[in-house]
């Protein structure tokens, strides 16, 4: 049986066929879809959103050590988060296989950085699988298990947006029915005290020695040859940009590349003229295989190290490398496109908290969620955003260098804060803050799509189940001042961020809005214009509201009065609250008088 399959869908399906017992993730652009569909589709697989991603590998640990095979999901930064274990597990080794999936995002579509994480693969000294498409992605999950269990080792899966999200035809086969082998209590394995840690490194060591044979034999690694004198080394979706525009060409495909075939290659490069390697973002191969002694191959100077390739960008540095003759079509020009930039949608409970924000002149240090919008025109509130859990640290930092007059506010959302605030939180209250934490409670994982977490009180496997009391967590950790706002009550929200900056000692500050998209999208009865009142002040324009804009006609002194777009506005009152002239009002039923 064949279907129609996305790359994530596919490694769900590929868990599901190899005896996959657990899977824990964190959610992450472009990662989300892989726990979702397990999940929704492979009931036989215990599914579950961890508070972040370390603690999510250390539950894939646990199902490890229980001799049930595991696969645990996240994004490129994500690994970052879960490194510390995975440095060492890959000393421990397993006892059922895992595989863990790093889902890169190059051209940070979601993303705060590039980040190529077969480096991290390499740095960990464990073996790396690159998929590049939908059927190997299933494939390969598998294929990761057996090795894991074979060489005693965790395996990266190297997905990259384009595969993650790119859909193609899958062969489906039937399940395996994998022997789960008990709990084997060898302390001397699981336990890192830096005695037995010297022996496990040992055997690592030992262990990327077959690695780097097996490397060798594997179908993973295979030359497609057709007799050109040109040889392409390339993996992952570059292979598939390489065999549109040259698919007469000899080309050594790498889907296992850690550690690299290097006699393989050896025999490769020795056997062309001229080798290209072709690969997104760092030249991870062209180093190590210049590095081996091949230094004639060549290829990230025509390639560059920052964004994705595509078809066009490649054909184009094989034309600078003198390979073809001309590169065919165009690639777009940003420029001639319309442009879209990201918004807040209408509605959303964090306009008007941001709208305050800028009024108040405060410094805002920001955080990973839709809220990171905050910093675009016309809001403009939000003055830094490092990674998951910075806004309370970087908070802390800039009140006792700087002891800011107009006050030091962090904003965080309701997943990040469980995910890395809560440590943040405890730093300010142990190292006596000044520091504002508002705490943008919107009641989901909202900016990858809409998952739980432990404070929306059910699972990911749809139980329901205990819900964090914010307010109780916060005065657990030793805050004096814990409040909460209705963000969409403006002056409200204003008295009380007023009253908690100019306040001795870190306070919290909880809004109370939920996702207006999420369980389902929020249409109260909308707001429209009284053109005959509007003045064209523009404040309704000052929040950055897509629901409004600059009708046709003009006030007397030529500005633009307002109009509101009935099937996009929301009714969440806010340009309201703003219009001094009383011009928004709720729109009347059709025939009805104002």
């Amino acid at each position: 049986m064949k279907k129609l399959m996305s790359g994530n869908e596919a490694v769900a399906r590929g868990a599901f066929e190899a005896g996959v017992k657990l899977a824990a993730a964190y959610p992450g652009t472009p990662s989300t879809e892989i726990l979702e569909t397990i999940a929704a589709e492979y009931p036989s697989i215990y599914a579950e959103w961890s508070p972040n991603e370390k603690v999510a590998f250390e539950v894939g640990i646990g199902g490890s050590l229980g001799g049930g095979r595991t696969l645990v999901a996240m994004k490129h930064v994500g690994v970052n988060v879960a490194a510390d274990p995975l440095m060492t597990f890959a000393y421990t080794g397993v006892n059922g296989g895992f595989v863990l999936i790093s889902a890169d995002d190059p051209e940070m579509h979601s993303s705060q950085n590039e980040q190529d994480n077969r480096l991290f693969g390499k740095f960990a000294q464990i073996p790396i699988l690159e998929p590049s498409d939908s059927q190997e992605s299933k494939d390969m999950i598998k294929i990761g298990l057996d090795i894991s269990e074979t060489f005693d080792t965790p395996v990266m899966v190297r997905m990259t947006t384009r595969v993650s999200h790119s859909k193609g035809i899958v062969e489906l086969a039937d399940p395996i029915t994998h022997t789960q082998t008990k709990f084997d209590r060898n302390t001397f394995k699981y336990v890192m005290i830096p005695g037995h840690a010297k022996v496990r490194h040992s055997v690592m060591l030992e262990r990327l020695d077959k690695l780097a044979e097996y490397s060798e034999q594997t179908p993973l690694n295979r030359v497609e040859s057709y007799g050109t004198k040109l040889g392409i080394i390339t993996g992952g979706i570059s292979y598939q940009y390489v065999k549109e525009i040259l698919p007469q060409t000899d080309i050594l495909k790498l889907g296992f590349s850690f550690p690299m075939p290097l006699k393989k290659i050896a025999q490769f490069v020795q056997s062309h003229e001229r080798v290209i390697v072709v690969e997104e973002l760092e030249p991870y191969y062209e180093e190590i295989i210049r590095a081996a002694g091949m230094i004639s191959v060549e290829g990230k100077k025509y390639f560059g190290r920052k964004g994705e390739l595509s078809p066009y960008r490649v054909a184009q540095g094989l034309h600078e490398a003198g390979i073809i003759d001309k590169v065919a079509g165009a690639e777009y020009d940003p420029a001639q496109l319309f442009p879209r930039p990201p918004v807040l949608c209408p509605g959303c409970p964090h306009r008007g908290l941001f709208a305050i924000l800028k009024k108040l002149k405060l410094t805002v240090t920001g955080d990973i969620g839709c809220y990171t919008l905050g910093t675009l025109q016309p809001l403009e509130a939000l003055h830094s955003c490092i990674c998951m859990g910075s806004s309370i640290g970087a908070a802390i930092g800039l009140d006792k260098v700087n002891g800011s007059e107009q006050g030091v506010v962090a904003v965080l959302g309701d997943s990040t804060f469980l995910h890395s605030g809560m440590t943040g939180l405890l730093d300010a209250v142990y190292n006596r803050s000044n520091a504002t934490i508002i705490i943008a409670d919107n009641r989901i994982t909202a900016m990858t799509g809409g998952q739980q977490h432990p404070a929306t009180g059910y699972t990911l496997m749809g139980q329901k189940t205990k819900q964090v009391d914010f307010v109780a967590l916060c005065t657990a950790l030793g805050v004096d001042s814990v409040r909460t706002v209705d963000p969409f009550n403006y002056d409200e929200t204003m008295k009380v961020i007023k009253e908690e900056v100019e306040r001795p000692g870190p306070s919290v500050i909880i809004t109370t809005r939920p996702c207006v998209l999420m369980p389902k999208r929020i249409m109260d009865t909308p707001y429209e214009v009284l053109l005959d009142v509007c003045n064209g002040c523009s404040a309704c324009f000052r929040i950055g509201c897509p629901a409004i804009a600059p009708s046709k006609e003009l006030t007397e002194r030529g500005r633009p009065k307002a109009e509101i777009d009935p099937d996009s506005c929301t009714g969440c009152t806010l340009c309201a609250q703003l219009c001094q002239p009383e011009a928004i009002v709720l729109k009347q039923p059709a025939g009805k008088a104002k």
